[in-house]
């Protein structure tokens, strides 16, 4: 309980120093509505549901209804010809509302009439099946997410909790955690993660801060064609830009870290409109601070940073300069006392140091006659990973794998959009200039090297997307292919086609099917690893393949509720397999490691397959929430391309729950379930682990032998807000595991040790039990100004 001691003081003194300031205050909603192009829709009525307050939209799509009661709304924005559109949960405060953004689509039928649907719940023509939804005030209010993006993504329909439950390893139907790709604003950010795992994604913190956040959409099939290297999911993080008119911010304070919010216009101001805004923001852990006060041995210690700079030239242009970045160094420092738990996490933790940086600039250009746009995107992004095991820890001597490694991505990517006679047609092209260089030292494989690749990848797609028969009928078909300059794929290699199609047939009920291929280079730990002799063994490997076919039925129960029923299979094919386990490269990739760093043969085979129920339903009545469940089977083979063995991921079973009740007075009360089945791990192979400890070794051989019991945990939150004239403040606290059941773990080992910590000779390891059945309580505060 130590660790929460800090915050509490924090929000405590901020609780005080509020004495003074009046209450009930009035709030203010401002926000946009556009066309799918970007133009401005003068004219579009904008209401607030079950209240006489509205606004239309001026001759820059803005819109302001002011002297708005504190509390929660969902809003409607509407225009003749266009499909009227819900934004639910919106949340306004006495200050610091964010601006909401309607993007209204034309209606199939006659333009005389507005056609009412309800776009948050639906799906996009393109993605008709395999795709999911969340709104900023979702996100932030999510319970057990302690404000982290990744981790409320975590928890959307088919991702299986990692293993502990303690990552942000996005495992989607089975497939393994560097399978997903990551868009931020259009530019794809490879690193979303606080110490993520380098050659895969997933860390123990996400780095985005859900401040800049407008909505965040997963899709698990059904890629659009301008994605590549997607295997089992793209997630698009959409930024919010800075307020336009006046200077504000937020403060937020939770169990683990602090983060300071601003944003404003850069010209112009005291309520005028700005061309150019920003958003800012800092974030600081103190982690390490708190678990040296308890006695742990872990320092986990990070900064990240984000912005956002947009600046609009004339009516037609846009341009966004977006980036985030962290600096992350995990380190080990021995407790005063001895504990069996705790000298084991000192010996066998590695030492990280990461440095990440991702920057982006984006040009979009809409057609005067609203016809379409163009996206220009020039990005760079950079990884700087050091990560280091010693023999001893605790002094920091006797290194017995050091991995320095730098990845840097130089891309151009542009997309064109028309809309013509109701079709949309999608077209564009990216190259990408990859530097690779590691300087590898590894004991156990008697490997030394260092290696310095450099390489262009291409790529180019079209698409189109055509509604029929009124609007009942939507099919969308398109193709990408890819190659590089440094393996021996061209681009007739990756074609990869890829259709889909919606069909109402009855009173909203719909049948949605996709067929897809869909291929990734290997990961540059894989193609820049050399042998003894210094050889690129792994230069010629073929890009992973994975085909998804997808049947679904989905009927829109209301305005603000839905339920769905898809069959999917994913088959995969050319997938790494690791020369040395002869495991596949699927069932690593989701602990604190360098995946791929090693010899590897692209001849595996695998097959993730199931059906999935989803119910979801907006706020109404107070109440919101989403239910899924996943059944499913994940296999992979090794060397033997017949022989299919069971994942480390294939749990069978896969439940989430996460909904919320709005009570009186701004309380708030959300829980969230998540349930996972016996999932197989790999065991350690203690007799060949004894001699060179704390370096263990896993028995591949046993894989699908032994599994970890279920995965079960409830987490609750709660939420009060206070507004004031000129700050706003949420106070939360959330418990997590309120149950007390066992989070299920490998076996844990460790040497044997007598009660003073002494090594017990002859050396041998023995299993060490652990307790992991505690409830985490957190309590945080979110101060707007």
């Amino acid at each position: 309980m130590k660790i929460f001691c800090v915050p509490y003081f924090v929000i405590l003194s901020f609780l005080c120093s509020l004495q003074g300031f009046s209450q009930d205050p009035t709030g203010e909603l401002k926000g946009y509505v556009y066309d799918e192009t970007g133009f401005p829709l003068l004219g579009a009525q904008v209401i607030l549901d079950g209240t006489s307050k509205g606004a239309v939209a001026d001759i820059d799509g803005l819109f302001l209804i002011e002297n708005i009661e504190p509390g929660t709304y969902n809003v409607t924005a509407s225009f003749l010809g266009y499909e009227t559109k819900t934004e639910f949960n919106v949340i306004i405060k006495s200050v610091g509302n964010q601006p909401l953004t309607f993007k209204l689509v034309e209606a199939a039928g006659a333009l005389d009439e507005v056609v009412i649907t309800n776009s948050q719940v639906s799906r996009p023509k393109e993605t008709p099946v395999s795709f999911q939804k969340l709104s900023a005030v979702e996100i932030a209010t999510y319970p057990g997410g302690n404000n982290d993006v990744v981790r409320v993504a975590q928890s959307l329909p088919g991702i299986s909790p990692s293993v502990g439950g303690f990552r942000n390893d996005l495992i989607i139907r089975g497939g393994a955690p560097n399978e997903t790709v990551y868009y931020l604003d259009g530019v794809e950010i490879p690193n979303i993660n606080h110490f993520s795992t380098q050659g895969s994604a997933g860390g123990p913190v996400g780095l985005l801060n859900v401040s800049f956040i407008e909505d965040v959409s997963l899709s698990s099939s059904s890629f659009g064609a301008q994605y590549d290297n997607p295997l089992s999911g793209v997630l698009q993080f959409d930024q919010r830009f800075g307020n336009r008119s006046d200077f504000t911010g937020n403060v937020r304070v939770s169990a683990s870290e602090t983060a300071l919010t601003l944003e404003g216009p850069l010209s112009k101001g005291n309520g005028e409109e700005s061309n150019t805004s920003y958003i800012i923001s800092a974030r600081r852990s103190y982690l390490q601070f708190l678990f040296e006060v308890i006695g742990l041995p872990i320092r986990p210690n990070y900064w990240d940073y984000q912005y956002k700079i947009t600046h609009k030239i004339g009516d037609f242009d846009e341009l966004n300069l977006i980036g985030v970045g962290s600096i992350d160094d995990f380190s080990l420092e021995a407790p005063d006392d001895f504990d069996e738990i705790q000298q084991a996490t000192l010996e066998q933790t590695p030492f990280i140091e990461q440095r990440t940086n991702t920057v982006g600039l984006s040009w979009k250009h809409r057609f005067e006659d609203g016809s379409g746009f163009f996206r220009t995107v020039l990005s760079n992004n950079r990884l700087q990973n050091t990560f280091t095991r010693f023999e001893d820890n605790q002094n920091q001597e006797n290194p017995f794998f050091i991995n320095d490694a730098v990845e840097s991505e130089t891309k151009l990517r542009f997309e064109y959009n028309k809309f013509l006679d109701g079709w949309r047609i999608k077209t564009g092209f990216n190259t990408q200039l990859s530097d690779y260089e590691n300087d590898t030292f590894d004991q156990s494989n008697n490997l030394t090297y260092n290696s310095q690749i450099d390489f262009f990848k291409y790529g180019a797609f079209a698409n189109v997307t055509k509604s029929f028969f009124e609007g009942k009928l939507d099919l969308s078909a398109g193709f990408r292919v890819d190659a590089d300059t440094f393996t021996d794929t061209n681009l007739f290699d990756t074609f990869s086609p890829r259709v889909s199609a919606s069909y109402e047939f009855i009173d909203s009920w719909k049948l949605n099917a996709s067929v897809g291929r869909y291929y990734k280079i290997t990961p540059y730990t894989i193609l820049g690893f050399r042998d003894q002799s210094g050889t690129l063994v792994n230069q010629n490997s073929d890009y992973t393949r994975s085909d998804h076919y997808v049947l679904g039925i989905s009927k829109e129960l209301s305005k603000a509720s839905s339920v769905s029923v898809e069959a999917f299979y994913k088959d995969y094919d050319d997938y790494p397999v690791s020369l040395r386990d002869q495991v596949s490269l699927a069932n690593k990739g989701a602990g604190f490691e360098v995946l791929g760093n090693e010899p590897v043969a692209t001849v595996g085979r695998g097959r993730t397959y199931g059906a999935e129920l989803l119910f979801q339903q907006k706020l109404t009545n107070n109440f919101y929430g989403i239910f899924s469940y996943t059944y499913f089977f994940s296999q992979f083979s090794g060397l033997d391309s017949d022989r299919f063995l069971p994942s480390v991921w294939d749990s069978r079973h896969l439940i989430s729950f996460t909904g919320g009740y709005k009570l009186k007075r701004n309380w708030e009360l959300s829980s969230r379930w998540r349930f996972a089945g016996e999932t197989p791990f790999v065991p350690v192979d203690v007799q060949a682990s004894t001699p060179i400890y704390p370096d263990l070794v896993l028995d591949y051989d046993r894989l699908g032998q032994e599994n970890l019991n279920v995965f079960s945990q409830l987490d609750i939150r709660i939420d009060k807000k206070w507004n004031f004239n000129k700050i706003a403040l949420n106070l939360f606290f959330e418990v997590q595991n309120v149950l007390f059941q066992e989070i299920p773990e490998p076996p844990q080992f460790g040497l044997n040790r007598d009660m003073n910590g002494n090594v017990i000779q002859p050396q041998e390891l023995v299993q060490i039990e652990s307790d992991n059945n505690s409830p985490i309580p957190v309590i945080g505060i979110v101060l707007d100004f």
